[in-house]
């Protein structure tokens, strides 16, 4: 895989709670590699514990319940190819742990809920990504990630949701405007339940190039479509949509286009479109081919074919 910038290349996924940053995060890395990314968690620079903020009436999603300055500050660093003394947050527990020192390697994701808060902070990425799944399915999410993973009952996240409820458009949402690339996960019309054959659409801003995709629509086939729109801001965006029902005929026509520029990663091929369902891992084509497209921009990015 080339690479002719001699600094890292950072990508940021920013979204509220539970909308998959963790999973096209990791997507992206086994793309990439494990050797060659550094993967960084922006709610790391929580500032108090689950029961400091429960105390002090905060939520994390409050820019003033982090260390905004200190983040931004890790950012400029690791771009510069410098290592950081990064603090740790333990999701499980709601504490704060020692810090560790992260050296950046080829490539940089940051997911988390602020990594766009301020201009320092977005000048620092060379990919921006906002995640906007429908909020039914966040909130199908949020149960299922928190019950599992982080010690809540059902009860306590939808308390928590509720809380949380004003800080969510007052504190994320307005991140939105600063992305290269909005992703929308969307249930199909009398879906079962199953995230399998979830739509996913792409809001492709003009910030980024894009790829071609022009040679996978001759023919007609479905599962795939992109148009010209306006983004809810009214500015002109591509719209490209990735229907649930795919088929994998078509999908893997597409995936070999994006993998074509991924040579050294093809023997992962297996690892991406994975996701925890509740009955166990899935895979999802749409999510693969969401996740083979965040990877080209970065590739690109690291060839110096993207500007900021």
């Amino acid at each position: 895989m080339p690479k002719t910038l001699n600094r890292p290349i950072i990508l940021g996924i920013v979204g509220d709670s539970a909308s998959g940053k963790t999973t096209l995060s990791s997507g992206v890395t086994n793309i990439l590699s494990e050797e060659r990314c550094t993967p960084l968690c922006s709610d790391d620079y929580h500032r108090y514990s689950r029961v400091e903020r429960r105390e002090l009436g905060i939520s994390a999603l409050d820019p003033r319940a982090n260390y905004i300055e200190i983040l931004e500050q890790h950012l400029q660093l690791l771009r510069q190819g410098q290592p950081i003394l990064k603090p740790i947050y333990d999701h499980g527990s709601g504490t704060l742990s020692p810090a560790e020192i992260v050296s950046p390697k080829d490539f940089v994701i940051v997911e988390g809920l602020l990594g766009y808060t301020t201009r320092a902070m977005r000048n620092c990425y060379d990919v921006k990504i906002f995640l906007e799944p429908e909020e039914d399915l966040r909130i199908k999410w949020k149960i299922h990630r928190d019950t599992t993973r982080r010690g809540y009952t059902r009860d306590e996240v939808l308390n928590s949701l509720e809380l949380r409820s004003g800080d969510s458009p007052s504190y994320i949402h307005p991140q939105r405007t600063f992305a290269d690339i909005v992703i929308q996960s969307q249930k199909p019309h009398g879906a079962n339940g199953s995230d399998a054959h979830l739509h996913v659409k792409h809001i492709l801003r003009p910030t980024l190039p894009h790829p071609d995709f022009s040679p996978l629509f001759d023919g007609g086939e479905s599962g795939l479509h992109l148009e010209m729109a306006r983004d809810s801001d009214g500015k002109p965006v591509d719209m490209l949509q990735i229907e649930g029902d795919i088929s994998n005929k078509r999908a893997e026509r597409i995936e070999d286009l994006l993998w074509t520029l991924l040579p050294e990663a093809g023997h992962l091929r297996d690892q991406v479109g994975r996701y925890d369902a509740e009955s166990g891992e899935s895979v999802s084509h749409p999510l693969a081919l969401t996740q083979l497209m965040v990877a080209f921009h970065m590739v690109k990015a690291a060839m110096g074919e993207h500007a900021i």
